[in-house]
């Protein structure tokens, strides 16, 4: 950064000033002194209209307004810039709180409590409440209408400043003794902050300022820190929280009277004394730090006594108030920004992100990319490419140069070890440089890259500190110069890396910049003393280059409040320079253009005021002495005269608006010689085609056209009838609206390609910004497929997609995609019509199979006799199994119509949920969806029979022939055979429980005698505790007691549970006898004429009945008059029929 100073203002009658305080928002400066004074100034703004920019402060006062009110001295003012208001105190202790009303300010509140003097004031973060210190001990904490919200009373304690958190939880309290202490914002005491710059430290110390940056300009950095803390002694801490056990510590070496944080946290100033080392005497000085302690300026202010500082709302200026005086300071911060290929570079910081906001803004088309970095550190251009060097973690000393193009697109990358505070860029490498060592990238090479660290010493590096660090760096394609903090300066040849030469200044470098052909540098040192040094002898062929002599001896050359200049890229002896508010244009160490401004500001002060919407009337483009001479030559005497005075001040540029003016005039052999003096090789084409034309008029057209005047030379060629040239040139600009209206606007029949060109360019123009309906309406008129498909699939009209398909002709290359359009949104039928319609069978079965339609998919490979599905059905089937997805692997089969795999997995599935003893219910579905699926495979070994069938068989054939294959291919004879088994299993364990309870006993117990067949499906132990129980309940104690015996004889049962049910048979034996109440009439054992009875499924009865109901799809039986009380089969949930 770079700081002098610009303005003074005398306070009236030598009234001394003790405090200053500017308001951040609306720019007004409160300053309060000696005899009551207090004052209101405003410096004048710019105004929109004046169209002026620049670097310096404002000269006049749009308000200067003396507050009546206060007797005694006044020592605090502080600004609430939500609310708009001024709070002042004076040595008596009154407070008075100001308002605006129609540009003037007014008392609005008044307080005084007559005890003792206010020490500090400070308003929250969002000026909702103010807390109030007295020097007694007194704290007050009010709210901004004026009410009182507590108060309280710090015995034993003086209190000299305070401070509110960002969050305005926490307050801390300054002691006159030094002491800071840490309060809730309910005035509850929680700690003493430690103290650590105050180590070693001896006499009596008094805190000179706290200041707690609350974050509304973003931060510098993530865990930046922002809470200052300085003493008179000089001593200084920042910390990142009130309680931070790593502060920032400085020693000022001077007698603090004074600090503020600039308006993002990036900047702090501490302001006082400093006792010179050969003088008795002190002098004012302001110095500046970053909130890591690095000291940035030192700023020397006139005036015996400084008594306070305020900055500026954006951090350009500041205020120092001294003895009667308000003193102004111009500040230039170290911007991060660059220039390459029409963009500008810069960053910036939000205040709800912990990033820099990094923005690369086309100046030529007014357009802008914008990418985040964390923890930015510089920013550096070179021809068409930039570097972003920032942090790599947070964790680690790591760093990373991010090579970027001019819309910030990322190309390359290099992590590098060293701490990249200066960075330099030219076409082909990167100079990275530490305090200790730089870094060495070549960038342009792709296949040959060069990586080299070199010590500040010159050999290979091996990072140690050094007394001399580094200071900055500059560099062209052939040298590199790196300066160091004594004021040496290394010269290395590059791309070698050889230290070439040293030299020696007199002040510490703070800016180096080399010209075109790195035979001279130019030097500004930390004071902003610019001075050149010649690297080479120059030669008197060299002197007089330009056909003039050199006017001035660069050792000689200095100029002072310099801070900043820049090289020409095609004049080793031009150059720019910014001295204070006046920038120089030195050709040949003359001063050629000298621009004064009056209300400047640079173009990134303006681009940080708003740094989201940069505008181009912030850019100003400046013409330096020889083009504007030659322009008025040219104007006003004559191309030939002008030609001559070109010829004796020869610049690219002056040819150019030479070869310009030519051709307005048609002075085709003159534009001719100055395209060729300038290279301009398209110049050179487009001047031999004019030359090829015959007619006057057709010229002109085409020189209208090379201007940009494309309105006149269309108007010229529709004069001349020459619509085709017209829509030529409309062609060539990329105006396809245009186009459409020449083409429609012509008398004659036009070209159906050039429309259908239009209509589609027009699509596309609106299909770039994602109006796809608009577009969807010209591509049907170009019948663009390609572009109509994809509005169609953008859009998600599917319709229109699938009508497309329909129109295209069979393997159309457009067909595939319309496919994989379908798939990817899950339209199965749709896709498999596309690629089939391309012969793309393949294609058709992998979207089956990626959407799961695995039955269509097995159709399709029958189909077109294709064989990979079984093994990728396998496949996947095992990776699903890997991620036991059991239930997927079954719904996988059963769509693939691999039946009886599907079924084998029910039935694990099923026995393993039997083994868990969960709910019986959830075990009888399983078993149930298994055997259906067994039912599913013996109607698919149907069908694949009659498939195959050939003449007249009979059904029985069929049959026959069905259960033989079934026989053949089935590998488990017992799951084909007995599916049902285990469904009828737990439907008769839950009927007869169901009959138990609901008391018909005597069925509940000849449905639970049933469930003796399956004990190799539910545990023996609950088929006979259960038949137990339903025959003790229906006076079945023969049954009974058989029950009880065969559960005494488990050898399954331990000790224990065998003597419970021996206990309990005992008991229920001895009551009474072990013999049936009555006869059981026939059950399942019974045996009818043809064999054994079948069972019914609703009443667990056997049927005796000739006539009974019969399941189509579990081929299970039940009682007509009981089958008429359900809708569906009680055993497999099939409808009745």
């Amino acid at each position: 950064m770079f700081i002098y100073l610009s303005k003074k203002i005398a306070i009236p009658n030598n009234i001394h000033l003790k405090c200053v305080s500017w308001n951040k928002d609306q720019g007004f400066i409160a300053c309060g002194g000696d005899d009551g004074l207090l004052r209101v100034l405003k410096l004048e703004t710019q105004t929109d209209d004046a169209k002026i920019k620049g670097l310096a402060a404002p000269s006049n006062l749009s308000m200067n307004q003396t507050l009546e009110g206060h007797s005694g001295a006044v020592q605090v003012v502080t600004w609430n810039e939500q609310y708009e208001k001024l709070t002042t105190s004076d040595q008596n202790g009154l407070i008075i709180v100001w308002m605006l009303y129609k540009g003037a300010w007014y008392e609005e509140m008044i307080n005084n409590r007559n005890k003792s003097v206010v020490r500090s004031m400070s308003w929250n973060a969002d000026g909702q409440k103010i807390c109030i210190v007295y020097e007694d001990g007194a704290v007050i904490v009010g709210s901004v209408d004026g009410n009182r919200i507590w108060g309280k009373e710090l015995k034993g304690n003086q209190l000299a400043h305070v401070a509110w958190s960002p969050d305005s939880k926490i307050l801390l309290f300054g002691m006159a003794n030094g002491e800071v202490h840490i309060y809730d914002n309910q005035g509850n005491f929680i700690m003493k902050m430690t103290i650590s710059c105050l180590t070693n430290a001896t006499g009596a110390i008094s805190i000179a300022g706290i200041h707690w940056y609350a974050g509304t300009g973003g931060y510098v950095e993530p865990d930046c820190p922002c809470l200052a803390i300085c003493f008179d002694n000089g001593r200084c801490q920042i910390m990142r929280y009130e309680n931070d056990e790593n502060p920032v510590c400085i020693d000022t070496l001077m007698n603090v009277v004074s600090i503020q944080w600039n308006h993002c946290g990036s900047v702090l100033a501490v302001a006082g004394s400093l006792r010179a080392s050969n003088v008795d005497k002190e002098f004012n000085v302001v110095q500046f730090y970053t909130p890591f302690g690095e000291h940035l300026r030192t700023l020397k202010v006139p005036g015996k006594q400084m008594t306070g500082v305020a900055w500026e709302g954006g951090g350009l200026r500041i205020g120092l108030a001294v003895d009667s005086y308000i003193y102004f300071a111009n500040i230039r911060p170290d911007y991060k920004w660059g220039y390459c290929c029409s963009t500008v570079v810069y960053a910036y910081t939000k205040p709800d992100r912990q990033e820099y906001c990094v923005v690369f803004w086309d100046t030529k088309n007014n357009e802008k990319f914008v990418k985040y970095v964390k923890s930015l550190m510089s920013i550096t251009t070179s021809g068409d490419f930039c570097i972003l060097a920032s942090k790599a973690d947070d964790t680690q000393p790591q760093y990373v140069l991010i090579l970027c193009n001019s819309i910030g697109t990322p190309l390359d990358s290099k992590y590098i070890d060293i701490d990249p505070l200066f960075v330099t860029m030219t076409k082909t490498h990167v100079i990275a440089a530490s305090k200790e060592a730089f870094y060495l990238w070549q960038y342009r090479v792709a296949k040959k890259l060069t990586i080299n660290y070199i010590n500040c010493n010159g050999s290979p590096a091996v990072f140690q500190a050094t007394r001399d660090p580094i200071c900055c760096i500059t560099a062209t394609d052939k040298t590199l110069i790196v300066g160091r903090e004594s004021g040496t300066l290394h010269r290395y040849s590059l791309p070698n890396v050889v230290l070439i030469q040293k030299y020696t200044l007199n002040n510490r470098a703070y800016y180096l910049s080399l010209n075109c052909n790195s035979s001279r540098l130019a030097v500004i040192d930390i004071a902003g003393v610019l001075t050149l040094l010649d690297l080479e002898v120059r030669t008197s062929t060299d002197d007089s280059a330009g056909n003039h002599a050199s006017a001035g001896d660069p050792s000689k050359f200095e100029r002072k409040d310099v801070w900043d200049m820049k090289w020409a890229n095609d004049n080793p002896d031009l150059f720019a320079m910014m001295e204070k508010t006046r920038m120089y244009v030195f050709r040949n160490l003359d001063p050629e253009v000298i621009f004064t401004f009056k209300h400047l500001e640079s173009l990134w002060d303006f681009a940080q005021q708003d740094p989201e919407r940069p505008n181009k009337d912030n850019l100003i483009n400046f013409e330096i002495r020889s083009l504007r001479d030659s322009r008025a030559l040219i104007e006003k005497v004559g191309i030939e005269d002008a030609s001559q005075f070109i010829e004796d001040n020869p610049h690219p540029r002056l040819w150019r608006l030479l070869a310009e003016a030519a051709l307005q005039k048609l002075d085709l052999k003159m534009a001719e010689q100055a395209f060729v003096r300038c290279k301009d090789y398209q110049g050179i084409e487009f001047v031999k085609r004019l030359g090829n034309l015959q007619s006057e008029p057709m010229k002109q057209a085409e020189v209208a056209a090379y201007f940009g005047s494309f309105e006149e030379a269309e108007r010229m060629y529709l004069d001349m009838d020459r619509r085709d040239l017209a829509i030529s040139l409309r062609i060539k600009l990329g105006d396809w609206f245009r186009v459409l209206q020449l083409l429609k606007s012509g008398s004659g029949d036009c070209d159906d390609s050039l429309l259908e060109q239009a209509y589609n360019a027009v699509g596309d123009y609106f299909a770039d910004r994602q109006k796809w309906v608009n577009a969807v309406q010209y591509y049907l008129q170009g019948r663009n497929q390609e572009r109509l498909a994809e509005c169609y699939y953008m859009l998600e009209d599917y319709d229109g997609l699938e009508r497309l398909t329909t129109l295209l002709p069979e393997n159309h290359k457009l067909l595939p995609e319309i496919g994989q359009m379908f798939a990817t949104v899950g339209m199965c039928e749709q896709a498999v019509n596309a690629y089939l319609k391309c012969n793309q069978p393949k294609a058709a079965v992998d979207t089956c199979v990626h959407l799961n339609q695995w039955n269509k998919a097995v159709e399709l490979t029958r189909t077109y006799n294709m064989k990979e599905i079984k093994s990728l059905l396998s496949k996947y089937a095992s990776h699903l199994l890997e991620k036991n997805k059991t239930l997927e692997v079954v719904e996988l089969y059963r769509k693939a119509h691999h039946f009886l795999d599907a079924a084998k997995l029910m039935f694990k599935i099923a026995d393993a949920e039997a083994e868990k003893r969960t709910r019986p219910l959830r075990v009888k579905k399983l078993y149930v969806l298994a055997a259906r699926l067994v039912e599913n495979y013996h109607e698919q070994v149907k069908t694949s029979q009659q498939s195959k069938a050939k003449g007249k068989k009979s059904e029985a054939t069929f049959a026959l022939a069905g259960l033989l294959e079934e026989d053949a291919t089935s590998s488990d004879n017992r799951i084909v055979d007995n599916a049902w088994r285990g469904a009828e299993a737990y439907h008769f364990f839950l009927l007869a429980q169901r009959q138990l309870y609901e008391g018909y006993m005597e069925n509940a117990m000849r449905t639970a005698l049933h469930l003796r067949e399956y004990e190799d499906i539910i545990p023996v132990v609950e088929i006979y505790s259960l038949l137990a129980i339903c025959a003790a309940a229906s006076q079945a104690f023969g049954t009974c007691s058989q029950a009880f015996i065969k559960l005494e004889s488990l050898q399954s049962l331990d000790p224990e549970q065998r003597q419970l049910y021996e206990d309990l048979a005992l008991e229920i034996f001895t009551k009474h006898s072990p013999k049936d109440s009555h006869t059981l009439e026939p059950d399942l054992s019974s045996e009818g004429a043809d064999g054994k009875l079948p069972t019914c499924i609703v009443t667990g009865l056997a049927i005796q009945e000739y006539q009974f109901w019969m399941c189509s799809v579990c081929k299970h039986c039940a009682l007509e008059h009981e089958i008429r009380k359900y809708s569906c089969c009680p055993l497999c949930h099939s409808p009745v029929v």
